[in-house]
């Protein structure tokens, strides 16, 4: 029968990993904390060390979970106080949760931006020639159509008028960009672009730079990627919408930071250190992934979406008791902190959102 790793015929006098000094009776090395042993790596220590590293975090996990969704505060209270090896770490978790949770939303939610007004025109198409002509009747009756250069034949079938002006008409060189400055040039250089793609649909922009006589600078060439992207974006919204979505779960991790330094001031007066406050947030944050996530797959499964409303609430109600738990203050004194957390958070949120709506779309 083959012995473990760790059996004492295999324990050395130095550490390899660190070359501290051990004795016979050292298990692992107390300066870097690897096994003490000099038997070369099999097949099946591989895969035991593997498997026992796997358990060691499930056990982790479950601890972790059942302590952070039952007993509120109670986590970042324990790890404040030093227990900290039979939970998993809060940073690493928060990232594990927030990306199950985002593909767990990504799943059970789909978009739908499909062109209504190309859906109308179909169903005007559809129409029998005597139902075409009554309606055509109808529309020649309206005041603001009789004098209007559209064609009534176009409103119905949905197309639109040839455009009046082309690219040429707004075209404005690089030598008048450079005149205008920066900000001045921005809108007519934008315009320019977009009218430019429009017509010729060329997506490349050194190509288009070589076409349009600009030089081929990378703000010029970033411009008109941006031009294309905003008009790929439009065509099929989902695109961006799951470029953005995957990362989110980055976007609020950065963001978790600022917020827990507005709890730092609101408790100022409090023993805690801002270190304290930021696990607090990362627990909380966690909790709420792991309540909606529950909630999105409940939704999906019964086909209803009550039970995200609900879980809302709950994990509201969740937060109340994690103030008091952690915070150590009274039922007033935490419901009006609660109030103001909360409309901290709202605020900031808008504010990340809008900021990393302009990033991701400016480095896409």
């Amino acid at each position: 029968m083959k012995k473990h790793r760790s059996a004492r015929e295999y324990r050395g006098s130095n550490c390899l990993n660190c070359d501290h000094p051990l004795d016979i009776s050292d298990k692992y090395c107390p300066s870097c904390g690897q096994l003490n042993s000099t038997k070369k790596l099999s097949f099946d220590d591989f895969f035991y060390e593997f498997f026992a590293g796997v358990f060691a975090y499930d056990s982790k996990l479950r601890n972790t979970l059942s302590v952070l969704l039952f007993s509120p505060g109670k986590l970042t209270d324990d790890y404040k106080n030093g227990k900290r090896v039979r939970y998993a770490n809060p940073f690493k978790f928060y990232l594990s949760v927030s990306i199950i949770f985002f593909i767990i939303y990504s799943f059970t939610n789909s978009f739908d931006f499909g062109d209504a007004g190309a859906n109308n025109a179909q169903e005007v198409q559809e129409l029998s020639p005597e139902e075409l002509e009554k309606l055509r009747e109808d529309l020649n009756k309206v005041p603001a159509l009789q004098n209007s250069p559209l064609n009534i034949d176009s409103l119905l079938l949905g197309e639109r008028p040839p455009a009046a002006k082309s690219y040429q008409d707004k075209y404005i060189s690089e030598k008048e960009m450079d005149s205008l400055g920066l900000f001045n040039s921005f809108a007519p250089q934008l315009e320019l672009y977009e009218q430019f793609y429009l017509e010729t649909e060329i997506r490349n922009s050194e190509t288009a730079m070589d076409s349009l006589h600009h030089y081929p600078s990378t703000y010029n060439k970033w411009m008109y990627k941006k031009v294309v992207d905003y008009t790929a974006f439009k065509e099929e919204p989902m695109i961006f919408v799951k470029y953005f979505i995957s990362k989110l779960p980055l976007i609020i991790f950065f963001y978790l930071p600022v917020f827990a330094l507005f709890i730092w001031l609101l408790y100022w007066r409090r023993p805690f250190n801002y270190m304290e406050h930021l696990i607090f947030t990362f627990h909380v944050q966690s909790t709420f992934f792991v309540i909606m996530a529950f909630a999105l797959i409940l939704d999906y499964i019964l086909n209803t979406s009550s039970i995200t409303g609900f879980a809302s609430l709950v994990f509201l109600f969740y937060l109340y008791k994690a103030l008091r738990k952690f915070y150590k203050q009274g039922r007033f004194k935490t419901l009006v902190k609660f109030i103001l957390l909360n409309g901290i958070f709202l605020t900031l949120a808008v504010i990340a959102a809008t900021i990393s709506l302009l990033a991701s779309f400016a480095i896409y």
